[in-house]
Order: C-alpha cells, then sequence, then structure tokens
C-alpha cells in the first residue's frame, strides 16, 4: 500500500494519522504473532510489536502536547493490514513475513516524511527520525528472514 501520511501541512492532522497508523501496525503485528507458525519468528516479531506499542505511546505524548486528540483506535486501514496477515496465513510464515514487510513499508515512509515537517520541535524530530530507524530494521528484518525461509 501507498500511504500518503507524512504530507500533511497541519502538523497535529500528521501526528493524528501516524497514531492512526501505529494503531493499524499494532493489530498486524498481534494478528502475525498469532499466526506464526515458528515461535522463534513470532518472539522476534514480539519485540517489534514492543517498538510500536513504545511508538505509541510517544506519540500520544505528542498529542497531549500538541492539543491534538489521539484517536485509541485504527482507521480503515486496519482491515487491509491485518487481513493482508489472514490471507498470507494460507500460505505459511514466508508469506506472512513478506506481508509485514509490505506493511511496514508505509511506517518506514510515514516516518521519513515526518521527521522533515517544518512544525515538529526539535525532539519530536528527533523521535520522528529513531522511529524511521526502528522501521527500517523491521522492515530489513522481515525481508531477509523471508528471503531465508
Amino acid at each position: 500500500m501507498v500511504t500518503m501520511v507524512g504530507n500533511e501541512s497541519d502538523f497535529g492532522k500528521l501526528v493524528k494519522d501516524l497514531i492512526y497508523l501505529e494503531h493499524d501496525a499494532i493489530a498486524a503485528y498481534q494478528s502475525t504473532i498469532e499466526r506464526l507458525d515458528d515461535k522463534a519468528l513470532s518472539a522476534k516479531v514480539a519485540e517489534f510489536h514492543q517498538d510500536h506499542l513504545q511508538h505509541l505511546s510517544t506519540l500520544n505524548e505528542i498529542a497531549t502536547e500538541a492539543g491534538v486528540v489521539a484517536p485509541t483506535d485504527g482507521d480503515m486501514k486496519q482491515m487491509l493490514t491485518t487481513g493482508k496477515i489472514a490471507l498470507a496465513d494460507m500460505f505459511g510464515d514466508k508469506t506472512i513475513l513478506k506481508a509485514m514487510k509490505s506493511n511496514e513499508e508505509d511506517t518506514v515512509t510515514a516516518y521519513e516524511r515526518a521527521s522533515q515537517h517544518a512544525d515538529a520541535r526539535p525532539e519530536t524530530k528527533a523521535f520522528f527520525m529513531k522511529a524511521h530507524q526502528d522501521e527500517v530494521r523491521h522492515r530489513a528484518w522481515f525481508e531477509t528472514t523471508a528471503a531465508q525461509l
């Protein structure tokens, strides 16, 4: 999927959209953890899930500071991210990991763009850059691990 998150001119809208994106990612991670047959893979995915929970927590703090009402659930895209995992489950762990890699493309792009937002304070930009690095690491692991299966 191609995301538009990170292109928002309004900082509050950016934060809100990143929160939706994290809720969607968290749901996809939960689905993946439940569906993977290989428990070692599942444990590694659970580590990445924790990164997303931390991102969400930080984004909620940023939302509060910016006077933005933070969404408490994902948006319609959540059905796409979790549905993709459910379909991939029919084909095994390798396909699930490939589906998660494609989901990570959106978070990589969104945080890369967010780190360049003109209205973000330096500490917020630093968080966006760290989150971007986390997402790049997640994506690389999904890609490499799927290729090895």
